[in-house]
């Protein structure tokens, strides 16, 4: 078994993620939440939890981790201290851990953020977040997404280092993507952009790698 420390748990698509890990036969999540009653919460369903805040000092929550998962985001509130900063802390707890790996959760569009109009703060944060992340030394994985939307995942998506298409997914199928991307024989130091697609999760990573 090895200990996932999630990024956002409180979050929607961190609660699927957290979910999946649960039931997974091979890791056990650790929530980082921001209170003492989310954690509390998360306890009445079983799930270890770890208190901290992305402003501030989060040193101690990578301690025991193998894997880590960002999930988190301020939603467009507060986008350069937790989605750029935040991020960028908790890559550095995490080398400073030797976490086997780190899997970010980013948004199609970070590698050029210039080029859109209204999300333009929060893709710029979110490539500074990535190239963060690249240089770390640590093995990862960049998973960047199209817009997100709350229907029922079918566990199939399409996937490319870079789609030519704009376009929505799932959160029940990002949450799988991340998941399957902590295992061993997912792509390492790999960044990809994924959509609502008819390939199995499982067989698009195997081609992508």
């Amino acid at each position: 078994m090895e200990y996932v420390l999630v990024a956002g748990a409180t979050g929607t698509t961190g609660k699927k993620i957290v979910n999946l890990l649960k039931s997974s036969q091979y890791f056990e999540p650790i929530a980082m939440v921001r209170t003492e009653q989310q954690k509390v919460e998360f306890l009445a369903h079983d799930v270890k939890s770890v208190v901290a805040d992305l402003e501030q000092d989060v040193s101690h929550v990578t301690k025991n981790i193998n894997k880590v998962i960002f999930a988190a985001g301020s939603g467009g509130k507060n986008v350069e201290a937790v989605d750029q900063e935040g991020a960028k802390k908790l890559v550095t707890a995490s080398k400073n851990e030797n976490i086997k790996k780190f899997v970010m959760l980013s948004s199609m569009g970070a590698d050029k953020p210039e080029e859109s109009e209204k999300l333009q703060d929060y893709l710029k944060a979110k490539h500074n977040a990535d190239e963060f992340l690249k240089s770390s030394g640590l093995t990862y994985a960049i998973v960047r997404p199209g817009s997100l939307n709350n229907e029922k995942g079918q566990g199939k998506i399409k996937i490319a280092k870079s789609l030519s298409q704009q376009g929505e997914i799932t959160r029940d199928d990002v949450a799988q993507t991340l998941v399957r991307s902590l295992h061993d024989d997912a792509p390492h130091n790999s960044t990809f952009e994924i959509l609502q697609g008819d390939t199995l999760i499982g067989k698009a990573f195997e081609r992508l790698s």
